[in-house]
């Protein structure tokens, strides 16, 4: 049986930059875009040309892609030609070989918010659109408020969106703007548009997250005839966000019933990038990656408890509903007091630390991580420090400098402009190959912000480590989160920060004390005796 064909729409560096916080860059615009082309979706809405400098700007530098790339804006104003219109015009001259416009389908907000008759609307959809296709463009029409306006106005949303379709529109997409649409009544919604002669294989959705329903509510408007879906990488998008595209991919191609009756333009090969994509947008957005995304978060398929890990190993469809390979995450065996002797084996397998069962070191290092994790420490999110725990207790760490002291300063002094700053300062003392080295390193950057005590004490252990000193050049702190684990007098806080270098690996380490600067301090030995030991060093 053949299977039917969907259309994946990204509106990432359209609707995604209106999300609080966003704002790319003309070239970040430019590598997601290629991201997403190498993905395989049919359509990049590259923004609004015309709204601002840098979608314009985007424009003109817009990557050759085998997807569409599509300009959005609004149809035309009251009062004035299509052909007369500056806003429209100006999406047009974008140049690209697909136009979306915009257009009120709900009466309230035509009359309240436009200010003008339901004619007059509908006059300005069909105009509108009947431009854009003489213009020889692909056109879509966005019909916005329509589950509000149909449940509002039947009559009248039909009558909007039939003079988008008769005026030669590719695409009539049905948005729930507001997000408050419920799948069930998406799917209802959808199927009496297309009883009522809009064909559902030119019938698009775009659902908002505002009830966490956004992926739920487009797979409802699929499953009634929709044939094109709308959304985001990462969920980006305005107050609650878009339908996920990188939890609505893979379940489109994945899971049943839908991997058997349709076909996009994404290949299973294609699909192993979707987590690499995720992570590439957060980077971007100087955002820490959420670990329980569906498909391609950290934890997707991590698996703590001991019965869960233990039945994993015998056969991972036990606890995991598709195989992480296929949209290129993995498995993780993370360690805890939860954990048994086969979950350890495992872990320690994925470290390269090959221990037999029965050996007496396994039950010595489940017995010092529930020691440590009773002082604090927590290592499911911290799995450079597990790997050190476990090789010191194997008896295979190597000691590759020590530190004899060191020491963090704070002070405020004034500045050029006469203003009161923080300057911290740090010194450390190693001894490498039987030599002494003392480093100093202040926390202020180029511009002359401080940058803090840790990051002192970070730049000062890393900056004369001998013959070392090449393996660490490339490391650098991507994330640092703090936590207090005990309140009171007595508080103890957790430091765990990530790390990453110049061959893209990334890792997080943790440290525990009563003082956060000894906690840091902890979890910055361990990132860099982690990453000696990957770069092959031995003492």
């Amino acid at each position: 049986m053949s299977r039917e064909r969907l259309y994946i729409y990204d509106t990432t560096l359209r609707d995604g930059q209106q999300t609080q916080g966003v704002s790319f860059s003309m070239h970040e615009k430019v590598q997601i875009a290629r991201r997403l082309d190498a993905l395989g979706v049919d359509y990049i809405e590259g923004g609004w040309p015309g709204a601002n400098p840098t979608d314009s700007a985007f424009f003109d530098e817009a990557p050759q892609t085998r997807a569409m790339m599509t300009a959005f804006g609004m149809t035309k104003r009251a009062g004035r030609s299509a052909q007369n219109d500056e806003v429209l015009a100006a999406v047009l001259n974008a140049g690209t070989g697909a136009v979306c416009l915009v257009g009120k389908t709900h009466d309230f907000h035509v009359t309240t918010a436009l200010g003008i008759s339901l004619n007059e609307n509908t006059e300005n959809i069909q105009a509108s659109i009947a431009h854009v296709v003489a213009e020889g463009r692909e056109a879509l029409f966005d019909a916005e408020h329509f589950f509000d306006g149909w449940t509002a106005n039947r009559d009248y949303a039909l009558e909007a969106l039939k003079a988008a379709h008769e005026a030669g529109a590719r695409w009539i997409v049905l948005c729930d703007t507001n997000g408050g649409t419920l799948p069930a009544e998406i799917g209802r919604i959808t199927a009496e548009v297309i009883a009522a002669g809009i064909p559902g294989d030119r019938l698009g959705i775009h659902t908002h997250n505002d009830t966490e329903n956004a992926v739920a509510g487009s797979l409802a408007a699929i499953e009634a005839g929709a044939r094109q879906v709308q959304g985001t990488l990462n969920g980006l998008g305005e107050r609650c966000g878009n339908a996920n595209l990188t939890a609505l991919i893979p379940t489109l191609l994945l899971k049943e019933p839908y991997a058997s009756r349709y076909e996009t333009g994404i290949t299973r090969e294609a699909l192993t990038g979707i987590t690499q994509a995720s992570r590439m947008l957060d980077e971007i957005l100087n955002r820490v990656p959420m670990k329980q995304a569906a498909y391609v978060g950290a934890s997707a398929f991590a698996h703590k408890a001991g019965l869960h890990a233990s039945a994993i190993l015998k056969d991972p469809t036990t606890y995991e509903h598709v195989d992480p390979g296929d949209v290129g995450n993995a498995r993780v065996i993370p360690m805890s007091n939860q954990a048994g002797q086969s979950n350890l084996r495992r872990r320690l397998s994925e470290a390269g630390l090959v221990v037999d069962k029965g050996d007496p070191a396994l039950a010595r290092i489940l017995e010092q991580i529930k020691l440590q994790e009773e002082r604090g420490y927590t290592y499911d999110s911290a799995q450079a420090s597990f790997e050190l725990l476990a090789r010191r207790e194997l008896g295979q760490l190597p000691r590759f400098f020590e530190v004899k002291r060191y020491k963090v300063t704070v002070e405020r002094r004034k500045n050029k402009y006469d203003q009161m700053v923080s300057l911290s300062e740090a010194v450390v003392v190693v001894k490498v190959d039987g030599e002494k080295k003392l480093s100093v390193s202040e926390s202020m950057d180029e511009q002359g912000n401080d940058r803090g005590p840790v990051n002192a004490l970070a730049k000062a252990l890393a900056k004369d480590l001998g013959r070392y000193q090449d393996a660490i050049d490339d490391m650098r702190l991507v994330d640092f989160k703090v936590r207090i684990t005990q309140g009171g007098t007595e508080a103890v806080t957790r430091v765990i920060i990530d790390s990453q270098d110049g061959q893209g690996r990334r890792w997080s380490t943790v440290g525990v004390s009563a003082n956060i600067v000894d906690a840091s301090f902890e979890a910055l030995l361990d990132a860099i005796t982690w990453k000696l030991l990957r770069d092959g060093f031995a003492k």
